[in-house]
């Protein structure tokens, strides 16, 4: 049974495409894409083992060129908006129940949280105002 080149080149692409999954280096499903193109060429457009290779060389290189340094930017980029815990980080909060080194209770953000004093010997009486340091589970850690 001769199999045609096309075909090769798909099981190529495909086993890049499962090597990407299974690592998760992009670089990878670039390479795949250049297998497609190199079994476009074989396939519909008739070209040869040379013109196979260089066209797969040739997508895989230009794809790796330009959309790894785009992905890279995108990667180091901090998000714009901190969410979730992260933005109650460095909010100030009303003590509604005396908090020290063992607890207490402090309104942040609209909602009532357990709070405890960053330093254990400090406390912090109802009504006054306290900057959240850092969230542990349910926790505020507060100063």
């Amino acid at each position: 049974m001769d199999i045609d080149a096309w075909l090769w080149w798909l099981i190529g692409a495909a086993v890049l495409g499962i090597a990407l999954v299974i690592t998760a280096m992009p670089e990878l499903g670039m390479l795949a894409v250049g297998a497609v193109a190199a079994a476009v060429v074989s396939g519909i457009l008739g070209g040869g083992a040379v013109l196979q290779v260089v066209v797969f060389a040739v997508v895989s290189t230009a794809l790796i060129a330009v959309v790894r340094p785009i992905a890279k930017r995108q990667r180091a980029q901090r998000p714009q908006h901190a969410t979730g815990v992260d933005a109650l980080k460095g909010r100030q909060a009303v003590v509604l129940e005396r908090v020290d080194g063992s607890g207490g209770r402090i309104k942040l953000a609209g909602e009532v949280w357990s709070a405890r004093a960053l330093d254990s010997g400090r406390a912090f009486e109802a009504g006054e105002e306290v900057d959240v340091v850092e969230i542990e589970g349910a926790t505020a850690i507060v100063m």
